[in-house]
């Protein structure tokens, strides 16, 4: 059975709501009632395809985060068709691998892409969602961050792993530095969940290699995380503001 939440009444932007975990935050919160800013890069069909499915007012809305002005421009249409956002969730990252046994040059490359689509354009909807959020009486940001921050990556992905911690403090950062102003700032922690990018792991490497690293009998899937980050976005999550949670299956407890 799955659990009700009133979120009827809020505006709530989502990065990377096209697929994987922003996928299926975005199907909760509208299923709860939330009008959602669907984020999209390149995978317009399949945010089309939520808006479709649940017939609300959500809308998408297709930026390159890679690109500082894009991000601009995203969050100036965002705000220009909603009015007032309740809550941002940074959801949207990459994970690209990037070998120390590459070049210096090469390795940078993957390493300035990540860096910029994981945690600069972060920094930058931070910033202006705090303006939003002051100019309007409050807010929540829900950063989702990973599992790789506190036992750390394999050396294929020291930029994902970097991007990642940025975030985490940032995200405590702003839980800190803004409560007095009726904004708050969470972290949800997961580790390995079955996405797309997942299944392509599990078919070179194998599904049991994955289970033996988790303490549950199945993967995490992105529905799983969904309860959680719609409990922060009803506000009934508010004096938990700058905590980070593990959704995890047991493979790191901290």
């Amino acid at each position: 059975m799955m659990m009700q939440l009133d979120l009827k009444g809020k505006n709530i932007l989502l990065t990377g709501a096209s697929k994987g975990i922003g996928k299926g935050l975005a199907e909760f919160l509208m299923e709860m009632g939330a009008t959602v800013a669907i984020h999209y890069n390149s995978h317009k069909a399949s945010a089309e395809e939520l808006v479709r499915k649940y017939d609300t007012s959500s809308q998408i809305f297709q930026a390159d985060l890679e690109k500082e002005s894009e991000v601009f421009r995203l969050f100036e249409e965002v705000t220009t068709e909603f009015g007032k956002i309740d809550a941002i969730i940074l959801n949207a990252g990459v994970f690209l691998k990037h070998s120390t046994e590459q070049s210096a040059e090469e390795w940078l490359k993957t390493w300035k892409k990540t860096i910029n689509i994981n945690l600069n354009s972060v920094g930058i909807l931070t910033k202006l969602g705090i303006d939003h959020f002051r100019e309007k009486g409050g807010g929540r940001f829900i950063y989702i961050g990973s599992r790789a921050v506190f036992r750390g990556e394999t050396e294929e992905y020291l930029a994902y792993a970097a991007s990642k911690g940025g975030l985490t403090s940032l995200a405590r950062s702003v839980a800190r530095s803004f409560g007095k102003e009726n904004i708050k700032s969470f972290v949800v922690s997961p580790g390995f969940t079955r996405t797309a990018m997942a299944e392509q792991f599990i078919e070179q490497y194998g599904e049991e290699r994955v289970l033996k690293e988790i303490a549950l009998n199945e993967l995490t899937k992105p529905e799983d995380l969904a309860p959680l980050v719609g409990l922060m976005c009803s506000g009934l999550m508010d004096h938990a503001t700058g905590a980070t949670i593990d959704v995890n299956a047991g493979s790191h407890i901290r």
